[in-house]
């Protein structure tokens, strides 16, 4: 007869939107909701581009969950192992509710690989690119080398490599209105790129930008584009069976896919480039620990009709090309990781994939064919009260809505096990059976690991001040770049 008690560790969209899900559904519910940071919405307030306020309209809902009598925010509380300072641990938490939904989002990036990445300057990640112009604390003192080079290459040809170029060639002044960073916008007045390249190792049908996203990086003032070779349009035939995504893409390109007018003054320009895959980054000869090219090999797609197949193969062609350039952006997509001590709780996890193994939302443990067979998912066990949702759960791909979509069959998944009767956590190491109690139980723990948790009022302080500091440069807010910066208002 006891409510439901649910931990959501992640306070991102998909955490809210399985709040808000199950309060609807099981409005007796109780719902605690830890995030690392002490402020929330995570890919929202860190990834959304600063020039895309539209996008953000999302946190009017998620300050409406938060206003909930039976939804607890509790913020700056990493979780961490049992023998770390400042931390919780994830086996201090789980004995104290029925259910846990993890919803903590991907925070590596994938790698590609190749000589020079991990060892040349110049060279950066487009998530920490993204995080820094947005005022993540993990971000703070990436301070990119912007000034050194005229030429930018972003490998990769999603919606943040778009982000990424357009943030590179939009003018300081188009910015200032927004909610970038003062010390961002700083070193973009002091930037010398001039053209970008976005690269791609598949063709225009494969890649993963949006309508939106491609049509407002061709509309930028002042910005050209330059013309790629067209290969030969598919026939209206097959044309007209492709989805209506597809078939916009291809009339926009074409479209623009033109020289730039001489009448125009330009002062920026970018391109798209398909079918390179990077095998090397080279050092520069004069300063060795810096980057001055990439090679690339090229790439061939299948003859059509399959070389407009969103999925369509690749195969490496013998001719190599490089790239002249001293600045470079990696946004081939990232990883989820286990939380720490996970394992130790039976929550299964695919390092490959960087996912929890999951049906609709309910973690599975997959399983084992036998030694000899290897591993082979050909049957699934459910951890009971365990759940997934947002990119945790299905890769890091898709927008808002389709976050929120996802994180409603999660919360559709916990009310139904939950009013069906379905087993869901009991006590970690026996004890009796009955009522949980949540955050009350854990708070002389956590003040004992030297944990300051913060509130949802404390979290509407911070805000206010950055919307206070905003105020005086003439922007919606101004970020703090560090949790320090962000828990001395409280003080």
């Amino acid at each position: 007869d006891a409510p439901l008690r649910m931990a959501i560790i992640g306070a991102g969209p998909a955490g809210f939107y399985t709040a808000y899900r199950v309060l609807t559904k099981l409005p007796t519910a109780h719902i605690d909701m830890y995030e690392s940071l002490p402020v929330p919405y995570g890919l929202v307030r860190f990834g959304v581009a600063p020039d895309h306020p539209e996008v953000k309209n999302c946190q009017d809902k998620f300050a409406e969950v938060a206003s909930h009598p039976n939804f607890q925010y509790l913020g700056n509380i990493p979780i961490g192992f049992p023998e770390e300072k400042g931390v919780l641990p994830l086996e201090s938490i789980v004995p104290h509710y029925n259910a846990l939904v993890l919803s903590y989002g991907a925070s590596r990036d994938k790698k590609l690989n190749i000589p020079g990445e991990d060892t040349l300057k110049g060279i950066y990640s487009a998530r920490d690119f993204v995080g820094w112009y947005n005022g993540n604390p993990e971000n703070r003192d990436l301070d990119p080398e912007l000034e050194n080079a005229e030429e930018a290459v972003v490998i990769g040809q999603g919606n943040v490599a778009l982000d990424v170029t357009r943030m590179l060639l939009s003018g300081v002044d188009r910015l200032r209105g927004t909610d970038v960073t003062e010390y961002a916008l700083e070193n973009l007045a002091r930037s010398r790129v001039k053209r970008v390249r976005v690269v791609g190792r598949r063709g225009p049908m494969q890649a993963s930008f949006t309508i939106k996203e491609l049509r407002e990086l061709l509309t930028l003032p002042s910005v050209s584009f330059h013309p790629i070779p067209s290969p030969p349009p598919p026939p209206p035939t097959l044309t007209s069976t492709f989805p209506r995504p597809q078939k916009r893409i291809l009339e926009i390109l074409h479209r623009h896919n033109t020289p730039p007018s001489l009448s125009v003054p330009v002062e920026k320009s970018w391109s798209l480039d398909f079918l390179l895959t990077p095998t090397h980054f080279h050092s520069h000869p004069i300063s060795p620990t810096h980057l001055s090219s990439i090679q690339f090999q090229r790439t061939l797609l299948p003859p059509p009709p399959l070389a407009y197949s969103p999925s369509a193969p690749t195969t490496l062609a013998p001719s190599h090309t490089t790239l002249l350039t001293q600045l470079a952006f990696k946004s081939i997509g990232y990883l989820s990781l286990p939380l720490p001590g996970s394992s130790h709780l039976g929550i299964p996890f695919n390092p490959k994939l960087g996912l929890i193994p999951n049906e609709n939302g309910r973690v599975v443990i997959p399983e084992e064919t036998g030694p000899d067979e290897g591993f082979k998912e050909i049957g699934t066990i459910r951890v009971p009260g365990v759940y997934a949702a947002g990119w945790v759960k299905r890769g890091p791909t898709g927008v808002i809505a389709s976050t929120m979509f996802d994180a409603f069959e999660t919360g559709d998944a916990v009310v139904e096990d939950w009013i069906s009767g379905r087993e869901f956590m009991g006590y970690v190491g026996g004890g009796e059976e009955g009522e949980k109690r949540g955050w009350k139980a854990l708070e002389g723990e956590a003040k004992g690991k030297g944990v300051r948790k913060v509130g949802w009022e404390e979290w509407r302080r911070i805000e206010e001040a950055e919307r206070e500091r905003g105020k005086r440069k003439g922007k919606e807010r101004e970020k703090f770049g560090t949790v320090e910066e962000m828990l001395g208002v409280l003080e």
